[in-house]
């Protein structure tokens, strides 16, 4: 059975559907007829690029070399379901379909892609940034040279239910329960329309080959750095992660029903690193989800002795000393799943300068 993966794992080396807005694509694959273990991945590919259309020039053509190491990587550990964060977005997913052709051609099939557009270069018509300008990167509602740019997407082997995907990337930073933008010194009027996602949260049902549904609840959080003594990023990063705890708790309508994975890049280590690591802390020693640790022999092999963190847990590789090696990007399946596997991958020793910092990090579920 295809979709079926091995739980030993050898680290290595190093037509179109609109729905209430929404954009998927899909071809007209089969969905598989049953399904054991399924393949959870997220990987940050880091592919976006400073204008629109780039990234799809680069799938078109022959690829930069970032885009052939992603490919790569990802042929490698052969996910069923993956949500890829810093891909360029566009309203026709022309740039994720080539993605999706390109890998078809390695024999990695997604018949499902799923993305909407990203808070990050949406224009807020304010100087956030402070120089001066009104539309510059830094003044949109996240980080972005252009609307579109580094957003979310998912591949899926599985159909994934359009009709039911929740969009919150909309929900003001104000009206999160506990907000931390309250001690910023902003005006009235950016308050009323400052997102809380940097990017997006969404929910999105995927029914899986026996038919059971698995929610994923996505997101790619800022960088708790690039901002001053007032901690913006900081402040904004926490929100961002405690967003899932209040969704669970019913805060923004109700929670999904059945099993689901918390995933994506919350750009906060635990331990390490700049950042307020509470929160972090707080969402992995949560009851209602599981941290199944993914752990590589890269990750220890270039540890940083001044980290109190697991290297062996660590997901992304940056400068050294600052910041170092820390644990970024996580999956976090709920409490009533199996899981039988898990890990880091890794770009190989020689694609190393050519790929983005990020591992890969993927969990296998047995779904009854």
């Amino acid at each position: 059975m295809g979709l079926i993966k091995t739980t030993v794992y050898c680290d290595p080396l190093r037509g179109i559907l609109y729905v209430f807005g929404v954009v998927a694509v899909f071809v007209g694959a089969p969905a598989a007829t049953q399904a054991d273990v399924v393949r959870i991945a997220t990987y940050d590919a880091d592919l976006t690029a400073k204008g629109p259309g780039l990234l799809l020039r680069d799938i078109a053509g022959t690829g930069s070399p970032r885009l052939r190491t992603t490919l790569s990587l990802l042929t490698q550990a052969a996910p069923d379901i993956l949500l890829l964060v810093g891909v360029d977005y566009d309203y026709y997913l022309t740039a994720l379909s080539g993605l999706r052709d390109r890998l078809q051609a390695r024999g990695l099939d997604y018949p499902y892609l799923f993305a909407k557009r990203p808070n990050s270069g949406m224009a807020t018509g304010f100087d956030l940034d402070g120089d001066g300008r009104r539309r510059g990167a830094g003044d949109a509602q996240g980080f972005g040279y252009f609307s579109g740019a580094g957003g979310l997407a998912i591949l899926s082997k599985f159909p994934i239910l359009l009709e039911r995907v929740i969009d919150f990337s909309a929900v003001l930073w104000a009206d999160l329960p506990g907000s931390l933008i309250g001690g910023l010194d902003l005006s009235p009027a950016i308050v009323k329309v400052q997102r809380l996602s940097s990017t997006g949260h969404w929910a999105v049902p995927i029914r899986l080959g026996d038919g059971a549904v698995l929610t994923l609840l996505v997101f790619a959080a800022t960088p708790p750095v690039f901002d001053g003594p007032e901690d913006r990023n900081g402040r904004r990063n926490r929100d961002e992660i405690r967003f899932w705890q209040l969704y669970l708790d019913g805060h923004f309508g109700t929670p999904p029903v059945g099993d689901f994975v918390v995933m994506g890049k919350a750009n906060l280590d635990p331990f390490d690193g700049e950042g307020r690591h509470g929160v972090m802390r707080e969402l992995l020693a949560d009851r209602r989800l599981q941290d199944p640790a993914p752990r590589s022999a890269y990750g220890r092999r270039v540890s940083n002795p001044d980290h109190s963190g697991d290297p062996a847990l660590d997901t992304a590789d940056w400068s050294d000393p600052v910041p170092g090696n820390l644990r970024v990007d996580y999956v976090l399946p709920s409490a009533g799943l199996t899981i039988v596997g898990s890990g880091v991958v890794w770009p190989q020793e020689a694609d190393r300068v050519a790929a983005s910092h990020h591992g890969l990090v993927w969990v296998d579920l047995d779904i009854p």
